[in-house]
């Protein structure tokens, strides 16, 4: 498990070992990785927070188009696989965590420790978010660094 911002590990450690998720990604919703379990290759992890910020952004859309207010959570169950994919709020800004799990464990139990999770992230955010200029010179810099932070490197 990696994670940039330190006070996410401890609630998204619980959310693994209590769920049997065999994949776990938080990310900002406009896709940028906060933290990860089970990804070993970062292009893997790229394109999975860039699929699954665009699959949320387009369902919002699509409520949004209907008149629905939210979907909320989105599941695509196979035979050996399940996904669950689902926007959440923290005080100083909005996630989405994606998580793959298997067999051995339940969409029930996934969305139970989910939530707990959340609950758990909630009251360790930082009421305000962190002002951050990105500048264009450091961008490179400041990729390599969270890939190397989120893959031990």
């Amino acid at each position: 498990m990696r994670a940039i911002e330190p006070w996410v590990e401890r609630p998204l450690a619980g959310f693994v070992e209590e769920s049997g998720a065999r994949i776990t990604l938080l990310m900002t919703g406009a896709g940028q990785v906060v933290a990860q379990h089970g990804f070993t290759r970062s292009l893997d992890l790229m394109s999975a927070a860039a699929l699954g910020a665009g699959i949320v952004a387009s369902t919002r859309e699509m409520a949004r188009e209907l008149g629905s207010g939210s979907f909320g959570a989105i599941v695509h169950q196979g035979q050996q696989l399940g996904v669950f994919l689902a926007p959440f709020d923290l005080p100083a800004a909005s996630w989405i965590g994606l998580v793959v799990f298997g067999p051995e464990t339940s969409l029930g139990l996934v969305q139970l420790f989910f939530d707990q999770m959340v609950d758990g992230l909630t009251r360790a955010a930082p009421r305000e978010a962190p002002v951050r200029q990105v500048l264009p010179e450091t961008f490179e810099d400041e990729l390599n660094a969270s890939l190397r932070a989120l893959f031990g490197r």
